[in-house]
């Protein structure tokens, strides 16, 4: 009997974001991957919900690959998930969902939270066409990276540490210009959700006054016609 993959996206913040479909297909899994045990047992203990645990993650997911699809050619029904919304996006599951393509071995991903929607729709910035970097290089790369926003003509929304948010408005600043409008998200769907839009110029002052926590996206504003123009001449 073969088994299964299972995507299964969490709250990134509400538990009560899960969906019943999510909540259905945990309690039937033989083994639930997460990404750190600790924070996955607290999810499922809110649910009631009492399934294997093994860790899935960025430092380990290579040595572990083998294993785990063998168990779903085995049969075992293998649920997927991230510390909070859906595996694979900024989050560990390309490797094992790429090689459970490879095998033919049948795959469900499952719709659900995840944070750059909410936060593109909120920003008020167009979102019929848009692009997701997800987390910047944080040494080589970045300025490569940098450059090529600058030209991006759609909306794009990006990942963000609270600790490095600021320094991410200062170099969009620098290589976008200082009225380039944006949008920073955070704590999306908690308490204390924020949602501030501005300038990127405005955007600066406001975060380095105060501390900042929580996963944040940007959702920054594509370059207009105006811009390339004058870039062209």
């Amino acid at each position: 009997m073969q088994g299964h993959l299972y995507i299964v996206p969490t709250p990134i913040g509400n538990l009560d974001d899960i969906t019943i479909r999510a909540v259905k297909i945990l309690s039937e899994a033989d083994l639930i991957l997460a990404e750190d045990t600790r924070n996955s047992s607290f999810l499922l203990k809110h649910l009631k919900i009492e399934k294997p645990l093994r860790s899935y993650h960025m430092h380990n997911e290579h040595k572990i690959l083998e294993a785990i699809v063998s168990d779903i050619e085995n049969g075992k029904k293998i649920a997927l998930i991230s510390d909070a919304g859906t595996p694979g996006i900024s989050d560990p599951g390309f490797l094992l969902i790429r090689e459970c393509v490879r095998k033919e071995l049948p795959i469900t991903t499952l719709p659900g939270a995840t944070a750059f929607v909410p936060a593109l729709v909120n920003s008020g910035l167009p979102c019929n066409e848009f692009s997701f970097y997800g987390f910047l290089p944080q040494k080589k790369g970045r300025q490569t990276m940098l450059k090529k926003l600058a030209e991006e003509d759609k909306t794009f929304v990006l990942y963000e540490s609270p600790f490095r948010l600021v320094k991410l408005l200062e170099e969009l600043k620098q290589y976008l210009g200082a009225e380039r409008n944006a949008s920073v998200s955070r704590e999306l769907s908690k308490m204390f959700e924020e949602n501030k839009r501005g300038t990127l110029e405005q955007l600066i002052p406001y975060f380095s006054e105060k501390t900042v926590k929580g996963e944040i996206a940007v959702v920054v504003e594509g370059k207009n016609k105006k811009e390339k123009n004058d870039s062209a001449d």
